[in-house]
């Protein structure tokens, strides 16, 4: 606050000097009277200030013919126009000055002081690339004002991209502050801007890359073996379903089921139980139906399911580059030539031929059956593991 105040004091000097000087007479009765003014007396390095003498006078009968400039940065110039532009590239207080000649030699200067900023100076701290989904640190807190004043510091993430419509891409504010963070989910080239304002209206704006690389991930193919198993009771004519998804976060490879049906009490005066079990998996279009048979009558009759290779088995322990592991896993899972068996499957158990019986007192003593389903399945499950590099 107290820089921003000399500078004000300085100013209002400027303005004084500046209504004192120009415009001062010449020396002798037919000397030029020069006169000088700009369109402003404050700009930041690197901008244009329009100066104009053409208000200057001579004595008659002669003419203003000659404008010597000097700018008080080293540089001169000579017009035979009263207007001239300059730019400083240096900050500071300069005097600039101009000498108007008419034809018969005669001259007179007038001057005007400019105080030039100094665009805040831009310092950052990037990292050299980071990971997808990882979160990069950008860093402008050494960036400074040279002439000592506060600095308010804005981040575009999207040089590429005018977010706000004002025909500026690189002026959109999605960070502010010295440091800022920002996470990429996709590998590639990210280029942003930065933008610097001092107390003064001076500012600099640069703009940064941030490389961004595909995450490293080991992927392992580990071979599990999934057992379920239930029991119960039908009647003749009743069904019972069940459904589950024995592959899900998995890849299926074989399936082994059996329908077992307790033997009956006496299998020589009642005939044998039959029952149907059923598979149906909607998602990949396949049914199988199969009927239990009884081949020993010390065994109690059955039905197996079987299918093998239902999915190719992929390669295993070998590494891959991913933007993120989400993304991987759905990529392996979701192969479609490794989908066979995703999603519900329905198994129907359906009692047959159970009644009747051959009856006792006139009564079915056995009107149905108990039953048990084991099922058996090989599954392919992903481990994935990131490797650091």
């Amino acid at each position: 606050m107290t820089g921003h105040r000399q500078r004000i004091t300085v100013l209002l000097g400027i303005l004084m000097i500046s209504h004192s000087l120009a415009g001062c007479g010449g020396i002798g009765p037919g000397s030029p009277n020069a006169a000088l003014t700009s369109d402003r007396v404050t700009v930041n390095t690197g901008e244009t200030i329009n100066f104009d003498a053409r208000t200057s006078t001579t004595p008659n009968p002669t003419i203003i013919d000659e404008f010597r400039w000097n700018f008080g940065d080293g540089e001169k110039k000579t017009t035979k126009q009263g207007v001239i532009s300059h730019a400083f590239t240096e900050a500071g207080n300069f005097e600039v000055t101009v000498e108007v000649f008419n034809d018969n030699g005669d001259s007179d200067s007038a001057s005007i002081l400019v105080f030039v900023n100094a665009i805040p100076e831009i310092i950052l701290n990037i990292p050299d690339f980071v990971k997808t989904g990882q979160e990069a640190r950008l860093d402008a807190s050494d960036s400074f004002d040279p002439e000592g004043g506060g600095v308010e510091i804005v981040w575009d993430f999207d040089a590429n991209t005018d977010s706000d419509g004002d025909s500026d891409p690189l002026n959109d504010v999605d960070g502010s502050g010295p440091v800022t963070r920002i996470t990429v989910t996709e590998a590639g080239n990210i280029t942003g801007a930065v933008t610097i304002s001092d107390d003064s209206g001076g500012k600099n704006t640069t703009l940064w890359t941030l490389r961004v690389v595909s995450r490293t991930f080991r992927i392992v193919w580990e071979e599990v073996f999934v057992d379920y198993d239930w029991s119960g009771y039908l009647e003749q004519g009743e069904t019972h379903e069940i459904q589950f998804q024995p592959g899900e976060g998995a890849r299926l490879i074989d399936v082994s089921a059996t329908l077992s049906l307790t033997r009956d009490i006496l299998p020589i005066t009642w005939p044998e139980d039959n029952f149907t079990l059923e598979v149906d998996i909607p998602s990949s279009g396949w049914s199988y139906t199969v009927i239990t048979t009884q081949n020993n009558i010390t065994e109690n009759s059955s039905a197996t399911i079987e299918r093998t290779e239902m999915n190719p088995s992929p390669e295993s322990d070998y590494t891959v580059f991913a933007d993120s592991k989400e993304e991987l896993e759905q990529s392996l899972l979701g192969d479609p030539d490794g989908r066979f068996g995703q999603g519900d499957w329905f198994w129907r158990i359906t009692a047959l031929e159970c009644d009747p019986d051959t009856p006792v007192d006139g009564v079915d003593p056995d009107q149905g059956n108990d039953w048990t389903l084991e099922a058996q399945f090989v599954v392919l499950v992903l481990r994935l593991s990131e490797v650091s590099v």
